[in-house]
């Protein structure tokens, strides 16, 4: 089964599973003295009479499999957070914007071509102004292809050359139309000011690839695909799920 399974769609994949699994319980359950006097042929004839009568084994199974999974997945998930907290929270890479001494901290994960991320903005640009006390960290997490890239690269140089003027970038390049790329990146950094030329040497040198490969391992051991995700205080929570949703995550925290 493993050498075709990669190649049939996921919700098959999932019943082929549970299917093996609501199998696997169902022959468990059998005696071993009952089981040695069958032959496969026997035990495959009465599991399939046994899953046509009672196709509600496998939708049981499905659901059992899921939970197990999901447990799986998050308890790997914390894990990864206890390993790779300094990383995530203090990282000398990253930009924190807010409050840096902050009682909570909100890392979000974000490509500067992800339109959730786009909407995103304006609720943690109110969270940020209605909460003196939250802490916000920033990670370039490019995923959406080559300008995406270049982007990050560039706001790793603004964050560089001038900490107090990445606010204003990450702002002006996620609220700009358009595809955000390396010339858009440039122009939202020299119109704040930059060099050019100051730009192109960090970009070319090591620490845009240092920052963003951190990023992308950090997104790794906690399971991230996309963008924007968030990490609130030790819960790990993927997707754009809102303003209301995020200050309730916050809030849970400080309780």
């Amino acid at each position: 089964m493993s050498d075709f399974l990669p190649l049939i769609p996921r919700h098959f994949k999932a019943t082929l599973t549970a299917t093996a699994f609501a199998v696997g319980l169902f022959t468990a359950s059998v005696a071993p003295s009952s089981a040695e006097e069958l032959n496969r042929e026997q035990v495959e004839t009465i599991v399939k009479e046994y899953l046509l009568n009672n196709p509600e084994v496998i939708r049981d199974a499905m659901s059992e499999l899921e939970r197990r999974e999901q447990l799986a997945e998050q308890q790997a998930r914390e894990s990864a957070l206890t390993d790779s907290a300094d990383a995530l929270f203090n990282s000398k890479h990253q930009v924190v914007l807010g409050n840096p001494q902050g009682d909570v901290t909100l890392v979000e994960f974000f490509d500067y071509n992800c339109g959730y991320c786009k909407r995103a903005y304006s609720d943690m640009a109110r969270l940020i102004e209605e909460d003196s006390n939250l802490r916000v960290v920033l990670k370039e997490f490019p995923v959406l292809g080559q300008g995406s890239a270049e982007a990050a690269q560039i706001a790793v140089a603004v964050n560089e050359l001038a900490p107090e003027k990445y606010a204003d970038f990450h702002q002006a390049l996620l609220l700009q139309r358009g595809q955000a790329n390396h010339a858009s990146a440039l122009k939202a950094a020299t119109d704040l000011g930059l060099s050019e030329e100051d730009i192109g040497k960090v970009v070319t040198g090591p620490i845009p690839r240092a920052t963003i490969e951190e990023v992308y391992g950090l997104a790794d051991r906690l399971g991230l695909t996309g963008t924007p995700s968030y990490v609130v205080g030790n819960q790990v929570v993927p997707g754009a799920i809102g303003y209301d949703a995020l200050k309730t995550q916050i809030a849970e925290m400080r309780n």
